[in-house]
């Protein structure tokens, strides 16, 4: 698990699964796949979808041989449930069909997750590289799977997944430190400062270029409503409550938890900050762990030098600010809700989260 961490970060130890194999009748999956985001333009596409045979999964558990093919079960499942419960120009729907709600709720069950597409299978299961002797990043790699016919959605998914590739280099010099017994040596502290440092400038260059092919007025019209989240939805077959459940904010990603508790930059406990300690249910549960065992780890500052130790916190601030504007440009300037990336009011608190960070500083 170490050494996956150390080279692929949060991305899957093996590029992910592009098609389904664990029978015949599962290549229906992939054909849906194919076809969702016309079906989607179509008004009778909800009926379309409720009357697909879709194949259960045919294990009690998931072998680990099976772990690529469950999560591409998952990642096909949550695309149709979140296109049907979302889909844009119908009626609001708060009914999923027990055709898709059944087979998604036990997916998901077996996975240790909520029953809905998030973080994980939107961006770090859902990517294909070109060649598979160069790096995972923009130029080489491709989605599985989309809503829509927009490059622009294509681009925003691809963007994170670089990001997420880039982030190994923090999560290597964490366990670099653990490896060489080195969280009492300031030498080796300070280089793992710089190293995580480093990757930090990149990781803001990526986001960065999130504008270079994604259309604001096209993300938040075409693209963001089918991320959103589920609210009071019934689940047919599966539970008679209603459920609410989060769509996919980046805050499901477990770059910026780890790098809290590496640094313990002490939150003020508000709305936001719970908000986020929720999104871990919404990670995979190895993840889940990883976050708890580096909110344990010693507290580097009495060793660190101080250019290496404010860097760090520099580069987290200057991450979350290029993700505060992208959330005014993206979402803000044209939506009324307060709420809407993921179910708590945002800038205000972000901003917050910022300040926080630098104050933190030696």
């Amino acid at each position: 698990m170490s050494e996956c961490l150390r080279t692929r970060g949060f991305l899957p130890c093996e590029d992910p699964d592009t098609e389904m194999r664990v029978g015949a009748s599962f290549a229906m999956l992939d054909e849906l796949a194919q076809e969702l985001p016309s079906l989607l333009m179509e008004p009778d596409c909800r009926s379309y979808l409720a009357g697909q045979m879709i194949p259960d999964w045919p294990y009690e558990t998931i072998p680990n041989r099976l772990v690529p093919q469950a999560r591409l079960y998952y990642l096909r499942l949550g695309f149709l449930a979140s296109g049907y419960i979302n889909q844009i120009g119908q009626p609001a729907c708060h009914r999923l069909p027990a055709n898709i709600a059944r087979p998604l709720a036990r997916i998901c069950h077996l996975l240790h997750r909520p029953p809905i597409l998030s973080y994980d299978g939107y961006v770090l299961y859902n990517w294909k590289r070109f060649d598979r002797s160069q790096p995972i990043g923009l130029g080489n790699i491709d989605t599985l799977q989309n809503f829509v016919h927009l490059y622009d959605e294509h681009w925003f998914i691809l963007v994170h997944v670089e990001i997420e590739a880039v982030a190994s280099r923090i999560l290597d010099a964490i366990l670099e430190l653990e490896e060489t017994e080195g969280f009492g040596d300031e030498t080796r502290v300070n280089a793992a400062l710089t190293q995580i440092a480093d990757a930090l400038d990149q990781l803001s260059a990526v986001l960065k270029r999130m504008p270079e092919k994604m259309s604001d007025d096209l993300f938040y019209s075409k693209v963001h409503p089918y991320i959103g989240r589920f609210q009071d939805v019934e689940f047919e077959d599966v539970d008679s409550a209603r459920l609410d459940y989060q769509g996919e904010p980046g805050a499901q990603s477990t770059i910026m938890p780890t790098l809290t508790g590496l640094m313990k930059v002490p939150h003020e406990l508000n709305r936001l900050t719970r908000h986020l300690h929720d999104m871990r249910e919404y990670m995979p549960e190895a993840h889940r762990r990883w976050v708890e065992y580096v909110d344990t780890l010693p507290d580097l500052k009495p060793l660190a030098d101080a250019e290496c130790w404010n860097r760090v916190l520099e580069g987290m601030a200057s991450f979350r600010e290029v993700h505060y504007h992208w959330a005014i440009k993206y979402i803000a300037r044209r939506s009324p809700d307060p709420h809407d990336t993921g179910g708590s009011p945002y800038l205000k608190p972000l901003k917050f989260l910022i300040d926080e960070t630098r104050a933190h500083m030696k």
